[in-house]
């Protein structure tokens, strides 16, 4: 069997899509011929937590950890509010944020790079050289964000001569909520050169998407693999639908990602029709940004609307199989053409029809498409939007709504670990 070396931030009982990846890959690697060793931090910050997926840990694993400064915990003496959600990736408009929600953003962007978890980097440098030697590891793998752990990756390339595989579950200067950073312009080129240093000593470069493999062969001219994220094959369970016409989304819902087309056309149907007004209900499970939830009751749907929360994967999993519509955001910016939410596998082999909302040409568009998942919509979508809804509600008071995807095997984590062994 051939040994990995695995760094990675994200790992049970840490919660949320970040664990999901390498936990999954962890499970399927050895029916492939590799034994995977997990290094992680000892104390992290997790800002969202599921014990639950303790349970999903491989047995006998070899699990390293080394302890973590995390500057997160400093921060919530001034405002622990703020740093639970700024760590978590909400982060307020800017003409809402506090003078101290400022205060950490300009810190977090020019004194931590290239983010929160730099100062893992050097300890964890000096642990696993000894480590490398004394186990005769050949292959190493860094996954982020956070896009530190790729730094110590870069250094063990340096001192050793390794194969690297850097993982990136997102983009690092063009994610989103990089800009949003209050960055110097020399903050800025440093993060450049940090991203151009990885992807040029890296061996092999994985990336979820192919809008993220076209930004990174701007820059390099190493192996870029796509491997998406994916779903487990699990046995089917017999699950009752929703009585109710539940629009749910699953996952946390940022300020940006606020299609209000969508509000409206939600609004109208409601004032237009009373058997749709008796019916429906639109499910939040998962962080819900204020910013949202404020334009969502400005459309008068209050009453309509169920805000549960954080849940556990397996909850979250049962929320996708019985509920009558799943629903899909991403912030409608070409930065975000190449986000993949992993919940979309998930969603395809719920069989629940997907109403997608995002920006033109991306790659959950073509995924959609191709599978015969569900329907995707631009921001200015409102007539089209709103004509969908209402044939998805008739299908549903005939108890005929139901997704018949295709061609969604190769999404299978199964496959997709398959695709990741070959490259080790």
């Amino acid at each position: 069997m051939k040994k990995a070396l695995i760094i990675t931030y994200y790992w049970p009982p840490a919660g949320g899509p970040g664990v999901q990846r390498w936990l999954k890959f962890v499970k399927y690697l050895p029916e492939f011929g590799v034994d995977s060793i997990v290094f992680i931090p000892e104390n992290p910050n997790y800002p969202i937590v599921d014990e639950s997926l303790l349970d999903e840990i491989p047995k006998g694993i070899i699990i390293l950890k080394q302890p973590i400064k995390e500057p997160y915990k400093l921060a919530s003496i001034l405002s622990n509010k703020s740093a639970k959600t700024i760590s978590k990736g909400v982060i307020p408009k800017e003409k809402k944020q506090s003078i101290i929600e400022r205060l950490m953003l300009f810190i977090r962007g020019n004194f931590f790079i290239p983010d929160a978890r730099k100062a893992w980097v050097k300890p964890s440098v000096k642990f696993l050289l000894k480590y490398i030697d004394d186990n005769s590891i050949e292959t190493i793998i860094t996954t982020g964000p956070p896009h530190s752990l790729h730094l110590i990756g870069l250094q063990l390339k340096t001192k050793k001569n390794l194969k690297w595989i850097a993982d990136f579950r997102d983009p690092w200067t063009t994610i989103g909520y990089h800009k949003k950073l209050k960055l110097t312009s020399a903050s800025a080129n440093k993060h450049k050169h940090l991203e151009a240093s990885v992807l040029n000593n890296a061996d092999e470069i994985v990336v979820t998407s192919n809008v993220t493999r076209e930004e990174f062969l701007s820059i390099t001219e190493k192996p870029i693999s796509v491997i998406t994220n994916g779903y487990d094959i699990e046995a089917p369970k017999k699950v009752n639908l929703d009585e109710k016409f539940t629009l749910a989304h699953i996952g946390s819902l940022l300020s940006e990602r606020n299609p209000e087309n969508l509000w409206k056309a939600l609004s109208e149907l409601i004032s237009e029709n009373n058997d749709f007004a008796q019916s429906f209900q639109l499910n939040f499970i998962g962080t819900v940004s204020e910013d949202v939830l404020q334009s969502v009751y400005t459309y008068n749907l209050k009453q309509h609307v169920n805000v549960i929360g954080y849940v556990s994967h397996q909850e979250a999993i049962n929320y996708q199989q019985k509920s009558q519509l799943l629903l899909l955001i991403e912030i409608d910016s070409a930065d975000t053409k190449c986000i993949i939410p992993g919940k979309l596998f998930e969603y395809m082999v719920s069989k629940r029809p997907i109403i997608a909302i995002g920006p033109a040409d991306s790659d959950v568009e073509a995924i959609i498409q191709e599978t015969n998942s569900g329907n995707y919509f631009y921001y200015n979508a409102y007539t089209s939007l709103k004509s969908v809804i209402l044939e998805q509600f008739e299908l549903y008071k005939s108890n005929a709504l139901v997704s018949k995807p295709i061609d969604i095997e190769k999404y299978s984590r199964r496959e997709l670990t398959k695709s990741l062994s070959r490259l080790i």
